[in-house]
């Protein structure tokens, strides 16, 4: 029984009958990742790995409001609005970049786990809660889940191998969901290819039980179900082609130009988000399509977090959605066509020697 002024640490970490449990314990934000959080995961991941003791690992979120809702941007908005013009060296050596550098290797980790890790995507999970959970081997979603990469409407660009996830995806629905931010639920997530298995939230405990008692494919056979359609998937043809385009510019006209409520809409949604970091990750995610790895995506990703640090919109995109909450950033620029391929290049080109992500030597 805890005693009453004892205060829980963030992540909770238990092994019970062969399994690993990692439990985000901050409720009250959603369990928002820090880097205190980032390093307590990691370390249980990096002792379970290797401990013979531990058959499976599952991750999941504390309270009943989703999985992780992605990272402190409040402590990012500390350096954004402190380094805005800032050099490459300095941004590096932020405190937002050493999260970053942690938070992306655990990332790697991930992909690369060697025991079934199990992401309970239950609820919102955006974010750095896609980093925690998209790149698991075994991946549930729920009637409940709202998935999204909503980084463009504060000035950032998909990081956490987001870029990577959504490029993999068929028809540009991948495109579709990092331009405009859109929730994603479970149906979606399950048909676009970001998710592997459907268990009802009226389930969870039950599927959770039997991870407890039996392997993983079999709480699995137990448990999930087909999911329902996909009401994203049946937009796809109309995705495929519009936003196949080259600038981000041509697909808000080509969206107009369709004629569809839902067309026109996505153009609406998609003018009202930072014109550079919607510029950034559309090079991003066509840069993405080409590269080998998962750990080749994460580096260029940390370029561009690095590069947004320093960039004028993510302190005034954080200021209008988190800390004002006015809803009416002033983006610098204003509008698409006030920017060039040379500008977003920018963003991805590598840092000055020694500021790279590294990987250290496990």
């Amino acid at each position: 029984m805890s005693r009453p002024n004892e205060v829980e640490p963030p992540v909770l970490a238990a092994v019970r009958g062969g399994l690993g449990t990692l439990t985000l314990n901050r409720p009250a934000s959603i369990n928002a990742l820090d880097h205190e959080m980032v390093a307590l995961m990691t370390a249980a991941l990096h002792e379970w790995a290797v401990d013979p003791g531990v058959r499976a690992v599952v991750v999941d979120g504390a309270g009943d409001r989703g999985l992780c809702a992605g990272g402190d941007i409040v402590a990012i908005h500390r350096d954004a609005a402190a380094l805005q013009g800032a050099d490459d060296e300095a941004v590096t050596d932020s405190a937002s970049a050493a999260f970053w550098r942690d938070e992306y290797r655990m990332n790697a980790d991930i992909a690369e786990y060697p025991k079934p890790y199990v992401a309970i995507m239950d609820g919102i999970v955006m974010g750095g809660g896609v980093g925690i959970s998209g790149h698991a081997n075994t991946r549930i979603v729920t009637d409940r889940t709202r998935l999204a990469m909503p980084e463009v409407g504060i000035g950032l660009v998909p990081d956490v191998g987001g870029t990577r996830l959504l490029s993999q995806v068929p028809d540009q629905l991948g495109t579709y969901a990092a331009l405009t931010s859109v929730h994603l639920r479970g149906a979606d997530a399950m048909a676009l290819g970001l998710a592997d298995h459907y268990v009802p939230a009226d389930r969870l405990d039950e599927f959770r039980a039997a991870l407890a008692e039996r392997p993983v494919d079999e709480a699995l056979a137990e448990h999930a179900v087909t999911p329902p359609p996909s009401a994203l998937a049946a937009q796809r043809d109309w995705i495929a082609e519009v936003f196949a385009a080259d600038t981000v510019a041509e697909i808000v006209e080509n969206c107009r130009a369709t004629g569809r409520p839902e067309a026109v809409k996505a153009a609406e949604t998609i003018a009202g988000k930072s014109p550079t970091a919607l510029t950034v990750t559309l090079a991003a995610l066509r840069a993405a399509a080409t590269e080998r790895s998962l750990r080749e995506a994460l580096r260029r990703e940390y370029r561009t977090s690095i590069r947004c640090v320093a960039h004028p919109d993510l302190a005034e995109g954080i200021r209008a959605q988190v800390i004002d909450k006015d809803r009416n950033p002033a983006w610098q620029p204003g509008r698409l066509d006030q920017l060039t391929g040379d500008e977003a290049a920018a963003f991805l080109a590598p840092l000055p020697a020694g500021l790279e992500l590294t990987y250290p030597q496990r």
